[in-house]
């Protein structure tokens, strides 16, 4: 930092602490007791994770200083599938220390809460790092990252197997021909790839599959490292993973990508936490625009006259969670189904393209339990335990099959910081209804006191010993 920036920005964090008591920061000194790591996160953030912190993307960009230093942020899903912030990072470095000193001073600003799920890109360090300090949470890689690390590779793979053959090529409709030929190999191992990472369920026909694509290509350098961490991004090793749906970190460059704009390098520290609370509060603005548009929109029913169970469901869900459930319940419709020998098991799908799932149900305990693992992953039940719930004679939703997550009272109860207060998001705003509160009472008070002398004096009294006890003056 420039001389005085330090200064600067420790008076920037003590004037949050003034205005919030429950605005958290921790910074990281190097052998020199230069600022080497700074993590930082407001009321809003403690309260946001204390909501929605079950699944957790963390990503760093590059730019957003002139020395380039890393900045990272963390973040998830609200109730509405929007962008939520749960704290952000400016490093010195990507080593194993920073990452292990930032992802501890994460858990203390937030109570020692460990998400059930974090994504991160490929890189060793900060692996290594979650896997010291995250060791309960389940650990996925970004997908994303993954393909585009793919097309690399295995292009650059491809690409060694064929240049002796490519020179012994002298004609030019060979030579066609055969770079048609190439791209088309290419095209079908990304293919194969991504079919690997998005679409088989069953772990033995994943190795299957993953072998023989391994056999199409020589040098199996990239695809040898990948598959070491398999469990953290095929899809067979990720289905029964709490996930959200989320199977990247771009969330985190999203929102990356947003601070970057209208930002520019040189910025000072102020400046620059001046433009990151700007974009945060950009995002806030999304949700308070959601929670408007919830409240004066009905939900739209696809049924004329809808059942006990959609009704239900709109009345719980927010709008977009209660679209996707929607959709869950016209699967459900039109789901065929074929009983076991077994009590209350079934073979639920839809028969026509092959498509079929095992489903248990439990009508006492009103339980069912779907070889899918939809519910187990995102929180919403699917059209094939839908349809056994229905076969079991129960018309409504379970509400241990209701995720308050996702519900319109997601953030419905008091949260305490790590000091154990309740967080209040605005202090002003809850200052400001606390005087009109009781401006009201006093003012009651005073129009039945006045009208009895007795009443008047023991009032004043009244008051004048609260002012001499230090009443109105924090004490």
């Amino acid at each position: 930092m420039a001389y005085g920036q330090a200064g600067s920005m420790l008076k920037y964090f003590q004037d949050k602490i003034a205005e919030n008591p429950s605005f958290q920061y921790a910074l990281q000194m190097d052998c020199e007791e230069q600022i080497a790591n700074i993590f930082w996160a407001d009321a809003k953030m403690i309260m946001d994770y204390a909501h929605f912190g079950d699944v957790v993307s963390f990503d760093t960009t590059f730019g957003t200083n002139k020395e380039s230093r890393p900045f990272g942020v963390f973040v998830g899903f609200n109730h509405f599938r929007e962008t939520v912030v749960f704290g952000a990072p400016l490093m010195y470095d990507e080593t194993f220390a920073s990452f292990k000193w930032l992802f501890e001073a994460f858990l203390n600003a937030h109570k020692g809460k460990v998400p059930k799920t974090l994504y991160t890109d490929q890189d060793a360090a900060m692996g290594k790092a979650v896997g010291e300090v995250f060791a309960e949470a389940c650990h996925g890689l970004c997908t994303f990252h993954i393909m585009q690390n793919a097309v690399k590779h295995l292009h650059e793979e491809k690409d060694e197997d064929q240049k002796k053959e490519k020179k012994k090529k002298e004609k030019k409709k060979e030579k066609n021909e055969e770079k048609k030929r190439e791209e088309n190999e290419e095209t079908i191992i990304m293919a194969d790839f991504s079919a690997c990472m998005f679409e088989y369920e069953d772990k033995a026909e994943f190795e299957q599959k993953f072998d023989l694509m391994r056999k199409k290509v020589s040098k199996q350098t990239w695809l040898d490292s990948i598959y070491k961490f398999k469990e953290k991004w095929a899809e067979c090793y990720m289905k029964d993973v709490f996930t959200l749906g989320m199977r990247s970190t771009q969330l985190s460059e999203s929102l990356n990508n947003d601070l970057k704009i209208h930002f520019k390098s040189d910025f000072d520290i102020i400046r620059f936490f001046k433009h990151f609370e700007r974009v945060v509060q950009g995002k806030r603005n999304n949700e308070l625009n959601s929670e408007f548009d919830s409240r004066k929109k009905l939900p739209k029913l696809f049924m004329r006259r809808p059942p006990p169970m959609l009704v239900q469901a709109s009345n719980v869900y927010t709008p977009g969670i209660f679209e996707a459930f929607q959709g869950e319940y016209e699967r459900f419709l039109s789901a065929c189904t074929k009983q076991l020998d077994g009590c209350n098991e079934y073979i639920v799908g839809d028969f026509t393209i092959e498509e079929e799932y095992k489903v248990t149900g439990d009508p006492l305990r009103q339980i069912v339990v779907c070889s899918c693992q939809q519910y187990e992953r995102i929180g919403i039940l699917c059209g094939h335990a839908l349809k056994v719930l229905d076969l079991m004679n129960i018309k409504s939703l379970p509400s241990h099959y209701v995720l308050k997550r996702w519900t319109r009272e997601a953030r419905s109860g008091a949260v305490q910081d790590k000091e154990g207060r309740n967080i209040i998001e605005n202090p002003y705003m809850d200052a400001m209804l606390s005087y009109r509160y009781m401006s009201h009472k006093f003012h009651n008070l005073a129009d039945r006191a006045s009208n009895f002398p007795e009443c008047v004096v023991l009032v004043d009294r009244t008051l004048d010993i609260l002012d001499r006890r230090g009443w109105g003056r924090g004490r």
